[in-house]
């Protein structure tokens, strides 16, 4: 009981630091933030973020990589089996949608737009962390969904990218410019539901 309550406290303080963290790098921009401000923000002490993220690009990472996990959560194999396709990509889809417009996801690509040039190893982590690694695991379900004859695709991997693509659609970008706030949950249910259409009419097998 102890060992658990300890784990509970140490967790919700992981959260609330990276919580902060992500406030500040949004703010501020990735090189214009400190760990100082981080800490002003969200307390605790140097040592601390030292001990557990390294340095402020592994803190940084580790709000990427818990926002990928966010999305990925659908796609945990014990949430997927005895789903089919339709379904499993409908709740991709829609933690994807919740997962991209939120304000901390929103607020990472802004950043990783503007410090592409200035730090490319932060945004390759970005990518390979988020965008990347969601792509791979979704192409993983679809081999198994091709293995037991539900598609047919010679590429399941390009097939993740246009999917992922479909369900960001220009909602995405245009939210991340600031032309317009983030789809209310009808809207983004709408945009999900059209990107799954789409999608399985492309790739399921032909009825005779």
């Amino acid at each position: 009981m102890a060992a658990a309550a300890r784990t509970t406290r140490r967790n919700g303080r992981r959260e609330a630091l990276l919580q902060a963290a992500a406030e500040v790098f949004f703010e501020q921009g990735y090189a214009a933030t400190s760990i100082d401000a981080i800490i002003e923000r969200a307390g605790g002490s140097k040592r601390n973020i030292y001990n557990e993220f390294g340095n402020k690009e592994g803190l940084f990472s580790a709000i990427v990589k818990e926002s990928a996990n966010k999305v990925l959560s659908p796609l945990v194999i014990e949430e997927i089996e005895g789903h089919d396709l339709r379904a499993t990509l409908t709740a991709f889809g829609r933690h994807s949608m919740d997962a991209y417009m939120s304000p901390t996801l929103i607020g990472i690509y802004r950043i990783a737009i503007t410090e592409a040039n200035r730090f490319p190893d932060l945004v390759k982590s970005f990518y390979e962390q988020g965008p990347g690694r969601t792509t791979i695991r979704l192409a993983e379900v679809l081999e198994a969904a091709r293995e037991q004859g539900e598609i047919q695709a010679d590429d399941c991997l390009r097939l993740a990218g246009h999917f992922v693509g479909m369900t960001r659609d220009n909602l995405h970008l245009q939210v991340v410019l600031g032309l317009r706030p983030p789809p209310s949950d009808e809207e983004a249910q709408e945009a999900v539901a059209s990107a799954v259409e789409t999608f399985l009419n492309g790739v399921r097998r032909g009825q005779k």
